[in-house]
């Protein structure tokens, strides 16, 4: 996460990791379904007008990292250097977003949100969200017209890849493979 630089820029972003790792802490504890807005509020010692300033539902407490991920994906598209390809620089980004959910410390964190129809809804729309803007990212990168469709189908795969490689159980060798078909797709394209 790129890191605030004014004094209330870093108080907000204090703020609101307080009120994250609150929520993901009840939630671990207690049951997604268990804990309320006003629960994690409370807990967090802050108002539920500052929570919501925060995070725009239940849900968003827990894919906190969201933006983060977002960004470091549509970065990985536009800020690489100028010698280096499209695809070697989506492997390496995505290799270190599933190595980052990969880490034993997060395996509560996933099977909660596979048990948890709401999260997965959640983060389905999410990674939607994800591959739109990759794909606007990609076309602006290489001069298209926003809607292409190999720009959209190669940041589905993409943002798929991430999916599929989570589940796996060698999740690195996943993204091997499922990038050396991406790649293969993207040269036809």
């Amino acid at each position: 996460m790129t890191e605030p630089t004014g004094r209330r820029e870093r108080k907000k972003a204090a703020t609101r990791q307080k009120i994250a790792d609150t929520a993901l802490r009840l939630f671990l504890e207690r049951g997604y379904d268990a804990v309320g807005i006003r629960d994690v509020a409370a807990e967090a010692d802050v108002a539920v007008t500052t929570l919501f300033s925060h995070f725009a539902s239940k849900e968003a407490l827990v894919f906190e990292q969201d933006q983060d991920f977002e960004r470091r994906l549509t970065r990985a598209a536009t800020g690489r250097a100028a010698d280096e390809p499209l695809i070697p620089a989506l492997r390496r980004e995505t290799q270190d977003l599933v190595r980052h959910c990969t880490a034993d410390s997060n395996a509560p964190i996933w099977q909660m949100i596979d048990a948890t129809p709401a999260l997965r809804e959640y983060e389905e729309s999410m990674r939607l969200r994800h591959a739109e803007s990759l794909a606007t990212a990609i076309a602006a990168d290489l001069g298209l017209p926003p809607a292409t469709t190999a720009c959209r189908a190669i940041a589905r795969f993409v943002i798929d890849a991430y999916a599929v490689a989570r589940e796996a159980d060698d999740p690195q060798a996943a993204v091997d493979e499922i990038f050396r078909m991406i790649e293969a797709a993207w040269e036809t394209a």
